[in-house]
Protein backbone atom coordinates (compact mmCIF):
# COMPACT_ATOMS: atom_id res chain seq x y z
CA UNK A 1 0.00 0.00 0.00
CA UNK A 2 1.85 3.48 -1.09
CA UNK A 3 -0.37 6.41 -0.18
CA UNK A 4 0.39 9.98 0.15
CA UNK A 5 -2.27 11.37 2.70
CA UNK A 6 -3.26 15.48 2.14
CA UNK A 7 -5.34 17.39 4.82
CA UNK A 8 -5.14 21.48 6.01
CA UNK A 9 -3.52 21.89 9.30
CA UNK A 10 -5.28 20.60 12.03
CA UNK A 11 -7.07 17.94 10.02
CA UNK A 12 -5.59 15.07 11.72
CA UNK A 13 -3.10 13.30 9.02
CA UNK A 14 -0.39 12.95 11.47
CA UNK A 15 -2.70 10.94 14.02
CA UNK A 16 -4.52 8.78 10.99
CA UNK A 17 -0.87 8.22 9.83
CA UNK A 18 0.05 6.92 12.98
CA UNK A 19 -2.50 4.68 13.19
CA UNK A 20 -2.32 3.28 9.64
CA UNK A 21 1.37 2.53 10.82
CA UNK A 22 0.51 0.78 14.06
CA UNK A 23 -2.34 -1.44 11.89
CA UNK A 24 -0.55 -2.19 8.53
CA UNK A 25 3.30 -2.05 9.96
CA UNK A 26 4.44 0.08 6.99
CA UNK A 27 6.23 3.19 7.61
CA UNK A 28 5.24 6.94 7.24
CA UNK A 29 7.72 8.84 5.47
CA UNK A 30 7.51 12.23 6.53
CA UNK A 31 9.49 15.28 4.93
CA UNK A 32 9.96 16.97 7.82
CA UNK A 33 11.28 14.25 9.56
CA UNK A 34 13.69 13.52 6.84
CA UNK A 35 15.05 16.97 6.76
CA UNK A 36 15.96 17.29 10.39
CA UNK A 37 17.43 13.08 10.63
CA UNK A 38 19.60 14.25 7.28
CA UNK A 39 20.75 17.52 8.75
CA UNK A 40 21.37 16.07 12.39
CA UNK A 41 23.31 12.96 10.42
CA UNK A 42 25.30 15.19 8.56
CA UNK A 43 24.63 13.43 5.05
CA UNK A 44 25.49 14.76 1.92
CA UNK A 45 22.10 15.79 1.19
CA UNK A 46 21.78 16.78 4.90
CA UNK A 47 24.57 18.94 4.25
CA UNK A 48 23.17 20.57 1.33
CA UNK A 49 19.62 21.31 3.19
CA UNK A 50 21.05 22.55 6.24
CA UNK A 51 22.48 25.40 4.27
CA UNK A 52 19.78 26.53 2.70
CA UNK A 53 17.75 26.06 6.46
CA UNK A 54 19.94 28.12 8.09
CA UNK A 55 19.53 30.86 5.68
CA UNK A 56 15.74 30.59 6.01
CA UNK A 57 15.08 29.50 3.09
CA UNK A 58 13.04 26.58 1.67
CA UNK A 59 14.83 23.05 0.56
CA UNK A 60 14.43 22.92 -2.83
CA UNK A 61 12.86 19.98 -4.33
CA UNK A 62 15.06 17.96 -5.88
CA UNK A 63 16.62 17.84 -2.32
CA UNK A 64 13.67 16.68 -0.63
CA UNK A 65 12.91 13.89 -3.95
CA UNK A 66 16.17 12.50 -3.04
CA UNK A 67 15.90 12.70 0.64
CA UNK A 68 12.72 10.74 -0.54
CA UNK A 69 14.49 8.12 -3.11
CA UNK A 70 16.79 7.16 -0.51
CA UNK A 71 14.29 6.51 2.03
CA UNK A 72 11.88 4.35 -0.39
CA UNK A 73 15.45 2.08 -0.53
CA UNK A 74 15.20 0.94 2.67
CA UNK A 75 13.78 -2.62 3.27
CA UNK A 76 10.38 -1.15 5.43
CA UNK A 77 9.30 0.30 2.68
CA UNK A 78 8.67 -2.84 0.43
CA UNK A 79 5.31 -3.32 1.69
CA UNK A 80 4.07 0.46 1.30
CA UNK A 81 4.57 3.62 2.37
CA UNK A 82 2.98 6.71 3.91
CA UNK A 83 3.78 10.15 2.61
CA UNK A 84 2.68 12.94 5.01
CA UNK A 85 3.71 16.58 4.17
CA UNK A 86 5.05 15.98 0.56
CA UNK A 87 4.07 16.69 -2.30
CA UNK A 88 2.32 20.27 -1.48
CA UNK A 89 1.75 21.39 -5.13
CA UNK A 90 1.90 20.31 -8.52
CA UNK A 91 5.76 20.49 -9.42
CA UNK A 92 5.92 18.08 -6.30
CA UNK A 93 3.47 15.87 -7.26
CA UNK A 94 4.92 15.51 -11.07
CA UNK A 95 8.37 14.95 -9.69
CA UNK A 96 7.53 12.61 -6.90
CA UNK A 97 5.58 10.07 -9.87
CA UNK A 98 8.40 10.66 -11.98
CA UNK A 99 10.59 9.47 -8.99
CA UNK A 100 7.94 6.63 -7.97
CA UNK A 101 8.16 5.28 -11.08
CA UNK A 102 12.03 5.25 -11.77
CA UNK A 103 11.76 3.43 -8.54
CA UNK A 104 8.43 1.10 -9.59
CA UNK A 105 7.11 2.11 -6.68
CA UNK A 106 3.84 4.30 -8.39
CA UNK A 107 1.21 5.49 -5.68
CA UNK A 108 -1.53 3.35 -4.97
CA UNK A 109 -4.12 6.47 -3.77
CA UNK A 110 -3.94 10.12 -2.42
CA UNK A 111 -6.59 10.13 0.54
CA UNK A 112 -7.69 13.41 1.37
CA UNK A 113 -8.90 13.97 4.57
CA UNK A 114 -11.35 16.74 4.34
CA UNK A 115 -12.47 18.98 7.54
CA UNK A 116 -14.59 22.40 7.17
CA UNK A 117 -12.35 25.83 8.01
CA UNK A 118 -14.66 26.57 11.46
CA UNK A 119 -13.91 23.10 12.53
CA UNK A 120 -10.06 23.09 11.57
CA UNK A 121 -9.69 26.50 13.20
CA UNK A 122 -11.10 25.08 16.61
CA UNK A 123 -8.90 22.14 16.43
CA UNK A 124 -5.97 24.22 16.16
CA UNK A 125 -6.58 26.84 18.50
CA UNK A 126 -7.85 24.68 21.41
CA UNK A 127 -4.78 22.32 20.93
CA UNK A 128 -2.94 22.02 23.71
CA UNK A 129 0.54 19.80 24.27
CA UNK A 130 2.12 17.99 27.06
CA UNK A 131 5.88 19.20 27.22
CA UNK A 132 6.81 15.87 28.87
CA UNK A 133 5.52 12.73 27.21
CA UNK A 134 3.98 14.38 23.98
CA UNK A 135 0.37 13.50 24.42
CA UNK A 136 -2.41 15.79 22.93
CA UNK A 137 -5.52 17.51 24.09
CA UNK A 138 -8.36 19.89 23.02
CA UNK A 139 -9.93 22.63 25.35
CA UNK A 140 -13.05 22.23 22.58
CA UNK A 141 -12.82 18.40 22.03
CA UNK A 142 -11.05 16.67 23.85
CA UNK A 143 -9.87 18.40 27.57
CA UNK A 144 -7.58 17.55 29.67
CA UNK A 145 -9.26 16.03 32.95
CA UNK A 146 -6.59 18.19 34.69
CA UNK A 147 -6.79 21.55 33.48
CA UNK A 148 -3.51 22.71 32.68
CA UNK A 149 -1.83 19.30 33.52
CA UNK A 150 -1.48 16.22 31.49
CA UNK A 151 -3.65 12.98 32.69
CA UNK A 152 -1.46 10.62 31.54
CA UNK A 153 1.65 12.18 33.08
CA UNK A 154 1.17 15.27 35.11
CA UNK A 155 3.14 17.00 32.62
CA UNK A 156 2.25 20.84 31.60
CA UNK A 157 0.29 21.66 28.54
CA UNK A 158 1.55 24.22 26.40
CA UNK A 159 -0.17 26.21 23.89
CA UNK A 160 1.86 27.27 20.75
CA UNK A 161 2.83 30.70 20.50
CA UNK A 162 1.64 30.37 16.30
CA UNK A 163 -1.76 28.28 16.95
CA UNK A 164 -3.87 31.29 16.90
CA UNK A 165 -6.72 32.89 14.50
CA UNK A 166 -4.88 35.01 12.21
CA UNK A 167 -1.74 32.98 12.08
CA UNK A 168 -3.68 29.67 11.62
CA UNK A 169 -6.24 31.47 8.60
CA UNK A 170 -2.61 32.31 6.75
CA UNK A 171 -1.46 28.89 7.26
CA UNK A 172 -5.05 27.98 5.43
CA UNK A 173 -4.82 30.57 3.09
CA UNK A 174 -1.87 29.01 1.87
CA UNK A 175 -3.06 25.81 1.74
CA UNK A 176 -5.99 26.18 0.21
CA UNK A 177 -4.22 28.24 -2.89
CA UNK A 178 -1.51 25.24 -2.88
CA UNK A 179 -3.27 22.21 -2.70
CA UNK A 180 -6.91 22.87 -4.43
CA UNK A 181 -4.73 22.48 -7.78
CA UNK A 182 -3.17 19.06 -6.41
CA UNK A 183 -6.63 17.55 -5.24
CA UNK A 184 -7.61 18.14 -8.56
CA UNK A 185 -4.26 16.44 -10.33
CA UNK A 186 -4.96 13.44 -8.30
CA UNK A 187 -8.89 13.34 -8.68
CA UNK A 188 -7.58 13.12 -12.88
CA UNK A 189 -5.32 10.46 -12.51
CA UNK A 190 -7.88 8.43 -10.92
CA UNK A 191 -6.45 8.35 -7.25
CA UNK A 192 -8.00 10.80 -5.37
CA UNK A 193 -10.21 9.39 -2.42
CA UNK A 194 -11.90 11.68 -0.11
CA UNK A 195 -13.07 11.36 3.15
CA UNK A 196 -14.91 13.32 5.94
CA UNK A 197 -12.52 14.17 8.76
CA UNK A 198 -14.68 14.82 11.66
CA UNK A 199 -16.22 13.11 14.76
CA UNK A 200 -14.09 10.31 16.88
CA UNK A 201 -10.71 9.81 15.92
CA UNK A 202 -11.55 5.83 15.54
CA UNK A 203 -14.77 6.64 13.56
CA UNK A 204 -12.65 8.88 10.87
CA UNK A 205 -9.84 6.05 11.14
CA UNK A 206 -12.60 3.25 10.32
CA UNK A 207 -13.54 5.34 7.05
CA UNK A 208 -10.25 5.65 5.94
CA UNK A 209 -9.46 1.73 6.47
CA UNK A 210 -12.79 1.02 4.18
CA UNK A 211 -11.35 3.12 1.71
CA UNK A 212 -7.97 1.38 1.70
CA UNK A 213 -8.67 -1.66 1.83
CA UNK A 214 -11.28 -1.67 -1.00
CA UNK A 215 -8.46 -0.35 -3.29
CA UNK A 216 -5.35 -2.53 -2.04
CA UNK A 217 -3.91 -5.83 -1.75
CA UNK A 218 -4.42 -5.31 2.40
CA UNK A 219 -7.19 -8.54 2.25
CA UNK A 220 -6.80 -10.68 -0.48
CA UNK A 221 -9.03 -12.87 0.86
CA UNK A 222 -12.22 -10.81 1.02
CA UNK A 223 -10.94 -9.08 -2.15
CA UNK A 224 -11.26 -12.90 -3.59
CA UNK A 225 -14.52 -13.14 -2.51
CA UNK A 226 -16.06 -10.05 -3.85
CA UNK A 227 -13.62 -11.11 -7.40
CA UNK A 228 -16.28 -14.08 -7.04
CA UNK A 229 -19.34 -12.40 -6.17
CA UNK A 230 -18.88 -9.56 -9.31
CA UNK A 231 -17.52 -12.49 -11.77
CA UNK A 232 -20.80 -14.77 -10.93
CA UNK A 233 -22.99 -11.09 -11.24
CA UNK A 234 -21.32 -10.49 -14.65
CA UNK A 235 -22.17 -14.01 -15.40
CA UNK A 236 -25.90 -13.76 -14.17
CA UNK A 237 -26.11 -10.36 -16.61
CA UNK A 238 -24.45 -12.33 -19.46
CA UNK A 239 -26.64 -14.76 -19.02
CA UNK A 240 -29.96 -12.39 -19.09
CA UNK A 241 -28.76 -10.45 -21.66
CA UNK A 242 -28.18 -13.74 -23.73
CA UNK A 243 -31.98 -15.46 -22.87
CA UNK A 244 -33.92 -13.86 -25.39
CA UNK A 245 -31.17 -14.32 -28.42
CA UNK A 246 -31.07 -18.47 -27.37
CA UNK A 247 -34.75 -18.31 -27.06
CA UNK A 248 -35.33 -16.88 -30.74
CA UNK A 249 -32.46 -19.40 -31.09
CA UNK A 250 -34.39 -22.54 -30.26
CA UNK A 251 -37.51 -21.02 -31.60
CA UNK A 252 -35.94 -21.12 -34.95
CA UNK A 253 -34.09 -23.99 -34.40
CA UNK A 254 -37.87 -25.67 -33.72
CA UNK A 255 -39.41 -24.20 -36.88
CA UNK A 256 -36.54 -25.60 -38.87
CA UNK A 257 -36.88 -29.33 -37.25
CA UNK A 258 -40.77 -28.98 -37.90
CA UNK A 259 -40.08 -28.00 -41.79
CA UNK A 260 -37.86 -31.03 -42.33
CA UNK A 261 -40.63 -32.93 -40.60
CA UNK A 262 -43.15 -32.16 -42.48
CA UNK A 263 -41.11 -32.02 -45.70
CA UNK A 264 -40.43 -35.97 -44.98
CA UNK A 265 -44.15 -36.79 -44.12
CA UNK A 266 -44.51 -35.31 -47.36
CA UNK A 267 -42.23 -37.23 -49.15
CA UNK A 268 -43.00 -40.30 -47.13
CA UNK A 269 -46.93 -39.86 -48.39
CA UNK A 270 -45.74 -38.91 -51.91
CA UNK A 271 -43.85 -42.19 -52.39
CA UNK A 272 -47.29 -44.60 -50.67
CA UNK A 273 -49.15 -42.86 -53.11
CA UNK A 274 -46.95 -43.54 -55.82
CA UNK A 275 -46.48 -46.69 -54.84
CA UNK A 276 -50.48 -47.58 -54.54
CA UNK A 277 -50.52 -46.33 -57.91
CA UNK A 278 -48.31 -48.48 -58.86
CA UNK A 279 -50.14 -51.65 -57.48
CA UNK A 280 -53.68 -50.58 -58.44
CA UNK A 281 -52.17 -50.25 -62.41
CA UNK A 282 -50.76 -53.74 -61.93
CA UNK A 283 -53.93 -54.74 -60.63
CA UNK A 284 -56.02 -53.14 -63.25
CA UNK A 285 -53.36 -53.97 -65.80
CA UNK A 286 -53.52 -58.05 -64.93
CA UNK A 287 -57.17 -58.21 -64.77
CA UNK A 288 -57.65 -56.72 -68.37
CA UNK A 289 -54.79 -59.13 -69.62
CA UNK A 290 -56.98 -61.69 -67.64
CA UNK A 291 -60.18 -60.54 -69.60
CA UNK A 292 -58.80 -60.27 -73.12
CA UNK A 293 -57.03 -63.72 -72.33
CA UNK A 294 -60.88 -64.92 -71.52
CA UNK A 295 -62.42 -63.61 -74.69
CA UNK A 296 -59.83 -65.09 -76.77
CA UNK A 297 -60.73 -68.77 -75.27
CA UNK A 298 -64.63 -67.92 -76.10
Amino acid sequence: MRIVLLGAPGSGKGTQSQKLVDKYHIPQISTGNLLRAAVTGGSPLGKQAKGFMEAGQLVPDHIVLGMIEERLSHKDVRKGFILDGFPRNIPQAQALDELLDKVHQPLDATILIDVDLDVLIQRITGRRTCLSCGQVYNIYTSPSRLDDRCDKCGGDLHHRMDDNEETIGNRLRIYEAQTTPLINYYRQQGKLKNIQGVGEIDDIFTKLITVLDRLTNIKPEKQREESTKMSTAKKKTATKKAAPKKKAAATKKKAVATKKKAAVTKKKAAAKKKTATKKKAAVKKKTATKKKAAAKKK
